[in-house]
């Protein structure tokens, strides 16, 4: 049986300042738990008899302090309406990769000021599906590791790191790097049309706002995502999780 301080700790975990006091989060679900076992220390765990059942070749992953729960216990710490047998507490990864480093070595994400944990997390599977290790993101950008970023990454958080910096520190350290830094706007070239490297740092803009002006000022390359046909009426913008999967779509398809 779960205790009250137990119940009361996962989740006080819904509060980005706990998380971060503590330098954990929290993931649920049998492929998430199960994806990112083998790459996160697990600090705690909470699965249904069944799960441990199906799973014994996930034993040597667990952590010592683990709890058999019920449907019901499960429900009381989950943050899911439908919890799905198996809750786990990982402690945070950090990896210090320098931006320059990153873009010298291919394509990474730079995203200014993104909100919606929903959108960050999808962003997050786009970059995994593209082969993109790395994305920086500035200090208002959704936390990666809130609930509903977490769940949207689908287990990606496993194999793209994801870093918090100054994006105009971090830009301006690279004005004579020659590193190629591409951004969306209204008024630019086609994407289809532009020349597109291998290597260098796509930005992608807040929902609402899109690129800051000062993050804007370090833009060296600027692409347009255009619509078909090019006259006809259309929505007023993409969303920036759809806008990111065209864009990697399109330098992959290239290179």
């Amino acid at each position: 049986m779960l205790s009250k301080n137990r119940i009361k700790y996962i989740r006080s975990l819904a509060l980005k300042k706990q998380r971060t006091a503590d330098g954990v989060f929290v993931a649920e679900g049998r492929k998430l738990v199960s994806d990112l076992l083998p790459h996160f220390s697990a600090r705690y765990l909470a699965a249904t008899r069944q799960w441990f059942d199906d799973n014994p070749q996930l034993a040597s992953r667990l952590p010592s302090d683990c709890d058999v729960v019920t449907d019901d216990e499960l429900r009381r710490i989950s943050a899911q309406e439908t919890p799905q047998s198996v809750l786990a507490v990982f402690g945070q990864q950090t990896d210090d990769t320098p931006l320059a480093e990153a873009a010298a070595a291919g394509l990474c994400l730079m995203l200014d000021d993104i909100q919606n944990p929903g959108n960050l997390g999808t962003i997050i599977r786009l970059a995994d599906w593209f082969g993109i290790r790395h994305i920086y993101c500035s200090h208002a950008t959704a936390d990666v590791y809130g609930p509903k970023t977490v769940q949207a990454t689908m287990g990606s958080l496993a194999r793209v790191h994801v870093h918090y910096i100054d994006l105009e520190q971090g830009l301006s350290a690279l004005r004579d790097s020659g590193t190629p830094i591409y951004g969306t706007f209204l008024s630019a070239p086609s994407l289809y049309e532009a020349p597109l490297s291998r290597h260098g740092i796509i930005i992608m803009g807040n929902e609402g706002n899109g690129i800051s002006p000062a993050v804007a000022s370090h833009v060296t390359r600027r692409l347009f995502i255009p619509s078909f046909p090019p006259d006809a009426p259309t929505g007023e913008s993409l969303n920036v999780a759809i806008a990111t999967a065209i864009i990697c779509a399109e330098f992959r398809r290239r290179k």
